[in-house]
């Protein structure tokens, strides 16, 4: 029997609106093949019919798998506990290898300066293992694809939920948009006391700035 291998990958780290999913997918060595026989590839190259057709396969392929749906709260008060938004991503991180404890974790690094970001997270581990920390290694490494598929999926699903409990279209959750932009302009005196939406994020100041100079020109 081979070892354990995590690969660790999150979706939803731009987003204005709308959690960041961390995902780890931990898979017998010997059984990455078959990921690769499914097609699993980089969640970005897929149709999101194709990721949800691969959700349970790549559930049923894995020993375990791990899911943490990080709050636009938590990421805004991230600075408050001292931590930018790597370090929270590889707080979290360390969280799913502890839990899941494989003997080797690959993980798609988002930190420019990958050296310092290991560093970090191995500060927060209790249980070693082998660490590969690579940029783009959800394009190298089809278990980080899984855990990739996995986490977006999972983000999509609350993105949907949350307009269906809204009623209310606000798009991916992305800056750029322009569905996400419309919600944004138009309940845009109300965006501090909406829990989903990142305050923290220039896009928000941004669209304050360009409401409330309106309102000041067309006073004038």
């Amino acid at each position: 029997m081979g070892g354990l291998v995590l690969g660790l990958e999150e979706a939803g780290r731009g987003p204005v609106i709308g959690p960041m999913t961390i995902c780890g997918v931990l898979i017998e060595d010997e059984k990455i093949k078959k990921l690769m026989e499914i097609g699993v590839k980089d969640s970005k190259m897929l149709s999101p019919e194709k990721r949800k057709e691969l959700f349970p396969q790549i559930q049923k392929l894995a020993k375990k798998h791990c899911v943490i749906s990080v709050s636009p709260e938590e990421i805004d008060g991230r600075e408050s506990n001292g931590l930018n938004l790597n370090e929270l991503e590889a707080v979290k991180m360390a969280e799913i290898i502890n839990e899941l404890k494989p003997d080797k974790a690959i993980i798609d690094t988002p930190s420019v300066n990958i050296k310092s970001f290991e560093k970090f997270l191995k500060t927060h581990l209790t249980h070693e293992c082998e660490l590969v920390c690579e940029h783009k290694a959800d394009i190298k490494y089809p278990v980080v694809s899984a855990a990739s598929i996995l986490a977006k999926v999972v983000r999509d699903a609350e993105i949907m939920e949350l307009e269906r409990k809204l009623n209310l279209k606000i798009g991916s959750g992305y800056p750029s948009d322009p569905e996400t932009q419309k919600f944004l302009e138009k309940y845009w005196s109300k965006l501090s006391q909406l829990p989903f939406v990142r305050k923290t994020w220039a896009t928000v100041s941004d669209v304050y700035e360009k409401k409330t100079q309106k309102n000041i020109n067309d006073f004038f």
